[in-house]
């Protein structure tokens, strides 16, 4: 789900049931505008709307903008590949980790070449 790294750096969710925009918004450090077009980008991104269409923002829902949050901005994903990568589940995300992980050592090894060679 979420790594230690995005959890250190983000502050901790509070045990509430519903959270406004603002609120949101500083909990996963992402400005309102962005989450108003998230909701548009990911159909399983829907808050529940009240009076004057107000958004009201639920746990989970604060979860899944931290999962797009770190796709997007951290592990350098487009719209199209986060919400590829959020709705085959997580079997394609440990794919996806250990491809990354044979890139690192990959990169690793050709250093050490480069370094013998010398």
């Amino acid at each position: 789900m979420l790594e230690a790294s995005q959890n250190n750096e983000l502050p901790e969710i509070p045990s509430k049931r519903y959270f406004t925009i603002g609120e949101v918004s500083t909990l996963c450090d992402v400005k309102p505008h962005v989450l108003r077009y998230w909701e548009q980008e990911f159909p399983n991104l829907s808050p529940i709307k009240r009076r004057g269409n107000r958004r009201y923002y639920q746990r989970q829902d604060v979860i899944l903008i931290r999962q797009i949050r770190g796709l997007l901005y951290e592990q350098g994903y487009t719209i199209g590949g986060a919400r590829q990568c959020l709705t085959k589940g997580p079997e394609s995300s440990e794919a996806a980790k250990q491809q990354e992980l044979i890139g690192e050592v990959i990169k690793e090894l050709e250093s050490v070449l480069e370094m013998l060679k010398k």
